[in-house]
């Protein structure tokens, strides 16, 4: 981990610092939960809860100040992450106009029992966070946009998510209330998907990794620059730079750096 103990509440950390942390909270929903549990406590967590049904998964990490929910992204080995993916026809969502119908199949199997945790009396005070990567930054997507529906939830703070798909239509992106940050790596081609053809919108402030792991904010020409740049790279290296961008391990390194405000080469 590259993230230090939490000596503070995540509020007080700088964007840098959360947009760290919540990557590497989103590759610990990854792994096994005794696994998790001993990476979470190096961080500064006391408490952790797993949430599995049917095969959609989260985590919830918490400590004195804080909660976070952190969602499980695809795992090419579940049949049930990879069904999600491909359903992707529109449906009706909990709040307005219409959300991807795999995405919200697997929201609804934990929704009951992270509702029921949120609302705990016992949690009344603290900040709640969202984060997740592919799948399951979608899932906390539309997790935290149903937060505001419930009154005796204390507002969400912030989502982070990495390589996160399209989530819904316009109307829906519009309507979510909450501050979402939204990290993409050059190439990720998970990014891209539903085709926006197909009616879906990206939410949230984009924030973009380019070729060389650094935070950029390139437009037009520079961008497809950059891309076919990122391209160029992952042919010498062997790799397909649309696939490989998705790695949250990646996120994860580059994330460290501007953290520690390095940067990588650029040969």
């Amino acid at each position: 981990m590259h993230t230090n103990k939490l000596e503070k509440p995540i509020s007080d950390l700088t964007f840098a610092e959360k947009s760290l942390l919540f990557a590497e909270l989103s590759m610990i929903a990854y792994s096994a939960e005794k696994i998790a549990y001993r990476q979470t406590r190096p961080l500064g967590f006391s408490t952790i809860e797993y949430y599995d049904k049917d095969g959609a998964q989260a985590y919830r990490i918490q400590n004195n100040t804080d909660i976070v929910i952190a969602c499980r992204g695809t795992e090419p080995g579940e049949f049930n992450d990879i069904k999600a993916d491909l359903k992707a026809m529109p449906v009706i969502a909990e709040t307005i106009s219409r959300v991807h119908k795999g995405f919200k199949s697997e929201v609804d199997e934990l929704w009951p029992d992270i509702l029921e945790d949120l609302k705990d009396k016992k949690n009344k005070g603290k900040k709640i966070w969202f984060c997740g990567h592919s799948l399951g930054a979608a899932m906390a997507t539309i997790m935290a946009s149903r937060c505001h529906l419930y009154p005796e939830i204390d507002p969400v703070q912030e989502l982070y998510t990495y390589g996160s798909p399209r989530v819904g239509w316009p109307t829906y992106v519009k309507s979510l209330c909450v501050t979402h940050h939204r990290w993409v790596n050059n190439n990720d081609i998970v990014t891209t998907v539903p085709l926006a053809i197909m009616g879906y919108n990206h939410h949230g402030e984009k924030h973009y990794l380019n070729a060389w792991g650094n935070v950029r904010s390139p437009s037009g020409w520079q961008l497809f620059k950059d891309k076919m740049r990122g391209m160029w790279k992952g042919i010498k290296q062997g790799k397909i730079d649309s696939f490989s961008d998705h790695s949250i391990n990646l996120y994860v390194e580059y994330l460290a750096n501007y953290r520690n405000g390095k940067e990588n080469e650029q040969i």
